[in-house]
């Protein structure tokens, strides 16, 4: 690697020669301010945050996009940067809506920690015509406050980098604000609602639709029974709300907190994902030996579906049918659990906690009403889960380690691993092996389809046939593979997608973390090393194993995997959709 000497308010340091400014000091142990800057996605040096002086250049540069070359002096804090930092500040406060105690960001905003860093009294020194700020309210599952944007343009690059594109910059000068194209609601458009834009979200410009109301009256309502789920991937990712390591395992704490909320029982969609592995696997082996539509791509991720189903509807016969786990636990509850416990389903609240806010969209799709009624009445995101457990009042970090229960609260590692990219991969092989070799097989470790990166294959020799897969996760990979599915240059057999970059511990429901630690910290491998960790701490590390499984065929569904009944309850329809 070529190194270049420079200075940095005085001090030398050796850095790589195609690193910008911004690099060179974070690696140098100086945190120059940023707003617009998001690593890998947006560099752009449009908010001017990140000014610093340059010996020898006529005025301040932009950090974040300004190489460094052999013997640059560089100074970060002097009394012109502070000064041009400041009133940067002053004049996006002069546009910006300062309702912070009402604002669900506050105290996890930058904007309002950049204020209080700069030490910015003065809100008012720059006063003008405040812009109207519009509102967009149109989703399932997100909001837009356009009076809190500062036209960072992160939720742009967000979108573009997912492929998606909806979003983007309309009008010009005070008029400007982020919109989809003609002005059209967010919710008449293309958009998958990954909510890739929301964490990128420096402010509170964009949130979930909050359900956190609607959980509590249903909790305080003595006539029905509030059951809730919870995904994998929010027991590696909650703790970070509570100022626990990123990559905490929160399980035990998290049921407990659940308990302590009000609901009545709390299950793990861990359950769920062992019940998907039964079915998707079967489904493959059918596929494989009847001559099905192959390459089969998966269906847990609503987001990936959702676009699949915008940009890609030729390829929907792809998909597997299989519900997502959040829809499979869901469904069993409100039929084989109401049935085992005689509960009349429609008191039933069932809710999910996920990572995702694709799942808020899901639960309303069509065939996810296995009982007639919805599958899941409520989803939640981890962070609204957060803010349940902060209004309680309860001291998440002081709660001792429980279990979930029983009746949905036994899984397998296989299970654990589905909130992380090439989990669900890992977990079908795990079963398809076994029985297409019909035995158990001592190897359970597919290291070649794990890790962070956007697509990965592999071939496995299995039941005598060499099996053909991939996995991608970021819209972007998928589009990529999926142009060469339609071509016929694919040849896999078995495709694993999902939506967010890294998988569900990425997901766009989960706790929100700055620029500055999502430049340093990689959130995707953290969140993982956290699934994987226990899944291989497991005794049982098969969905076939799963002992309550094997008793849900027993005795709900008695024609087995992919049999009449299953397909009923756990197996959904797709349509196709205009872009």
């Amino acid at each position: 690697m070529e190194l270049v000497n420079i200075k940095i308010n005085g001090v030398s340091y050796e850095v790589p020669a195609n690193a910008t400014i911004l690099e060179a000091a974070r690696e140098a142990g100086i945190d120059i301010p940023t707003l617009c800057y998001l690593k890998d996605i947006n560099q752009i040096g449009a908010c001017r945050m990140c000014m610093v002086e340059v010996k020898g250049a006529r005025s301040l540069v932009a950090a974040c996009v300004y190489p460094v070359n052999e013997g640059m002096e560089v100074l970060t804090n002097s009394p012109k940067v502070q000064e041009s930092r400041k009133m940067t500040l002053e004049l996006l406060l002069s546009v910006h809506e300062r309702k912070c105690l009402t604002c669900d960001r506050s105290g996890n905003c930058e904007l309002q920690k950049l204020c209080n860093d700069m030490g910015i009294e003065e809100e008012d020194r720059f006063q003008g015509v405040m812009p109207a700020g519009s509102k967009d309210d149109s989703t399932l599952y997100l909001r837009r406050n356009n009076a809190k944007c500062v036209l960072c343009r992160r939720c742009v690059a967000a979108c573009q980098n997912q492929h998606v594109s909806v979003i983007g910059a309309n009008n010009r000068g005070f008029d400007t604000e982020i919109g989809c194209a003609f002005e059209q609601p967010l919710g008449y458009v293309s958009c998958v609602a990954c909510g890739q834009c929301i964490v990128s979200c420096p402010t509170g410009a964009l949130t979930e639709k909050d359900n956190t109301q609607e959980v509590i009256d249903a909790i305080n309502d003595p006539e029905k029974i509030v059951i809730v789920q919870t995904a994998p991937a929010v027991r590696a990712a909650l703790g970070e709300e509570f100022g626990l390591p990123i990559g905490t395992n929160v399980e035990g704490k998290m049921a407990a907190a659940l308990r302590r909320l009000g609901f009545d029982k709390v299950f793990d969609t861990d359950f769920g994902a062992d019940m998907t592995i039964m079915e998707e696997a079967n489904e493959f082996i059918s596929r494989v030996k009847n001559g099905g539509t192959l390459p089969m791509i998966t269906s847990c991720s609503p987001g990936w579906i959702k676009f699949c189903e915008h940009y890609y509807p030729d390829l929907i016969d792809n998909l597997s049918t299989c519900k997502s786990p959040q829809n499979m636990t869901g469904a069993l509850i409100k039929t084989w659990y109401a049935q085992k416990e005689g509960i009349d389903p429609s008191k039933i609240v069932s809710v999910s906690v996920m990572p995702c806010t694709a799942k808020k969209f899901e639960i309303m799709r069509e065939d996810e009403n296995a009982a007639g009624l919805p599958d899941v009445d409520i989803s939640l995101t981890t962070r609204e889960l957060a803010k349940l457990i902060k209004k309680a009042q309860l001291n998440f970090n002081r709660l001792p380690d429980e279990k979930f229960d029983d009746a949905m609260g036994v899984s397998t590692g296989a299970a654990v691993i589905f909130g992380a990219t090439g989990g669900v991969m890992e977990a079908a092989l795990r079963t398809a092996a076994d029985l297409l070799e019909g035995k158990d097989l001592e190897s359970v470790d597919y290291k070649e389809v794990r890790g962070v990166e956007g697509f990965k294959e592999a071939v496995y020799k299995v039941g005598g046939m060499d099996v053909k897969v991939a996995v991608v996760s970021g819209l972007k990979n998928a589009d990529a593979l999926l142009k060469k599915v339609r071509a016929g240059e694919a040849d896999y057999h078995f495709i694993e997608v999902m939506c967010c970059p890294g998988g569900c511990v990425n997901g766009g429901g989960q706790p929100i973390q700055p620029s500055s630690v999502r430049s340093t910290i990689d959130l995707r491998a953290e969140r993982a090393k956290a699934l994987y960790n226990q899944d291989k701490n497991m005794p049982l590390r098969k969905s076939h194993q799963n002992p309550v499984v094997q008793k849900c065929y027993e005795e709900f569904l008695t024609e087995g995997p992919g049999g009449h009944t299953a397909h009923k309850i756990l197996h959904t329809s797709y349509v196709k959709r205009g872009k």
